[in-house]
């Protein structure tokens, strides 16, 4: 069947040839298109307001997108073929070779030479840029966030890429929180038939079953401790690892926080507050000392002597964010670090240095505390704080 006698107004050898070519790229790039849809396209192009791109756009949005997936493709596949924007991007893409298209450029351009206004074409230009410009401006978003999970914290010199950073790690802590909470609900729904109870039941009634007992396993919820070194050498990164941490006193409800830096300080309570501001502030109130040496093993003794019990029950997860310089002895840093191994589940060592190009643990400090240590993984990115869930998700 010819498509353009379906149509009850006749169609341009043009605007068909555009069509046809449109209707292609987006079946190259996954959407569903059929002959209902190009039929009632071809009648949509044959009406007289649909000259304009800006019109075009959600008239071919609504008939050719039937997926989230293809509303999120159609402007940048829209704008390379029928404004001739990004025309390099959607090739590659879509892997057709394109030409610029006869279309309705024109068409509309044998208007304007017929009598219409340059106010019109203004217009016209004004609103197809508009929808352009909002679907950019969701594409740079989107990269932009992108390319912030991927940058190292000591390269956020920008104070609003700096701020973004701190927002998206707050975040990142509540959606690992909610995924973790699922992941348990999932496991909680496999019982077991306590075999024993059901067989001391079943002699009321001569030996047959008919009522089964169904063991349940009484699961500990996951605490998180977290310890970060708040020493003049983590300066760079305890900012950002500051909002992580409120992020996770605000999402998990087993969870405590700490610094250090010669001296260790609690600061859960600071960090409950429910602004993220005012408790930035209130814990510098308590961190006086922050941005100097640091003492490891003896933050460690403290929290060891007067919080560990208090702290730690048999799912809990230390957390340390340290480079692993100490300036007091290893020694003493390594006995701490075992007598905190037998108390806890688990204990991860988290370094931002491990994502530096050619490092190696050689500080004194890091090497006294490797043994005991479980998890020794990078937190120089958002990314790298991301790859800690599935870990979590496992004690």
């Amino acid at each position: 069947m010819n498509l353009a006698e379906t149509t009850a107004n006749p169609v341009g050898a043009g605007a068909m040839t555009k069509l046809n070519g449109f209707a292609q790229i987006l079946r190259d790039n996954g959407f569903i298109l059929g002959l209902a849809e190009t039929r009632d396209a071809l009648k949509v192009v044959a009406s007289g307001g649909a000259a304009r791109p800006s019109r075009l756009r959600p008239a071919l949005r609504s008939l050719f997108c039937s997926r989230q997936s293809d509303w999120q493709k159609f402007d940048e596949l829209f704008d390379a073929w029928w404004l001739q924007r990004g025309m390099k991007s959607a090739t590659r893409v879509s892997g057709v070779p394109q030409t610029p298209p006869p279309g309705l450029q024109t068409e509309t351009a044998g208007r304007r030479s017929s009598g219409e206004s340059d106010q019109a074409d203004h217009v016209e230009r004004g609103e197809g840029s508009e929808v352009s410009e909002a679907g950019q401006s969701r594409r740079e978003g989107a990269s932009r966030t992108e390319l912030l999970s991927k940058t190292d914290f000591r390269h956020l010199t920008n104070p609003e890429d700096l701020a973004e950073a701190h927002r998206l790690a707050e975040h990142l802590a509540k959606s690992m929180r909610a995924r973790l909470t699922r992941r348990m609900h999932a496991r909680r729904t496999g019982q077991r038939l306590d075999l024993r109870r059901t067989i001391h039941k079943s002699i009321a009634h001569g030996g047959t079953p008919l009522d089964l007992v169904w063991r349940k396993r009484k699961d500990k919820p996951l605490r998180l401790v977290m310890l970060l070194d708040a020493s003049g050498s983590m300066s760079l990164y305890s900012a950002v690892f500051l909002r992580f941490m409120h992020g996770v006193l605000d999402s998990f409800r087993e969870a405590e926080a700490f610094i250090f830096h010669t001296r260790l300080i609690h600061i859960s309570p600071a960090l409950k507050e429910r602004n993220p501001q005012r408790a930035v502030e209130r814990m510098s109130l308590l961190a006086q000392g922050t941005g100097g040496g640091t003492r490891i093993g003896e933050s460690l003794a403290t929290f060891n002597r007067w919080h560990a019990r208090r702290c730690i029950h048999s799912r809990t997860c230390v957390m340390i964010v340290s480079d692993g310089y100490d300036t007091g002895a290893a020694e003493d840093l390594g006995a701490e670090m075992q007598a905190l191994r037998r108390r806890c589940r688990r204990i991860a060592w988290l370094n931002p240095m491990i994502g530096w190009q050619g490092y190696a643990p050689e500080a004194q400090g890091m090497k006294a505390a490797l043994p005991h240590v479980d998890l020794f993984a990078p937190a120089h990115n958002l990314e790298s704080l991301k790859s800690l869930e599935p870990y979590l998700a496992r004690i």
